[in-house]
């Protein structure tokens, strides 16, 4: 899966939201400094030639909406972080993630509580 800019992924995260939308809703939806009407267009376009934006056209305008779901995404973009950044060990992941001073040691309690709920519950499937 192609990877997105920032912007491009600004424009994504609009989508996901509205779930469809014309340039105007986009831009109504981006903090100021607002870019240019033009500039959004472009990169609505450049996404839809990406693949990630589908639209329905009314005469000369465009609805667009995501052929992409965010899930989807998301589980290629960290896919590609995992192979990038972490050989693909989700053993190097966690430990990047322990020794980061940025995390709570409340975060890291939940997401040891998570961690131990899906093992519980793969335990289970496997011994059925």
């Amino acid at each position: 899966m192609k990877e997105l800019t920032k912007a491009e992924e600004q424009v994504m995260q609009i989508l996901w939201h509205l779930k469809k939308g014309f340039v105007n809703d986009i831009l109504k939806e981006i903090h100021d400094p607002k870019p240019a009407y033009n500039t959004v267009s472009t990169i609505v376009r450049i996404l839809e030639k990406k693949g990630f934006v589908g639209y329905k056209a009314y005469g000369k305008t465009h609805e667009y909406f995501p052929l992409i779901s965010k899930k989807e995404y998301t589980k290629g973009f960290f896919g590609g972080l995992m192979k990038n950044y972490f050989s693909n060990s989700y053993t190097a992941l966690a430990s990047f993630l322990a020794n980061d001073k940025n995390i709570s040691i409340n975060e890291m309690e939940d997401i040891k509580a998570l961690m131990e709920e899906e093992i519980e519950k793969q335990k289970s499937i496997n011994n059925e």
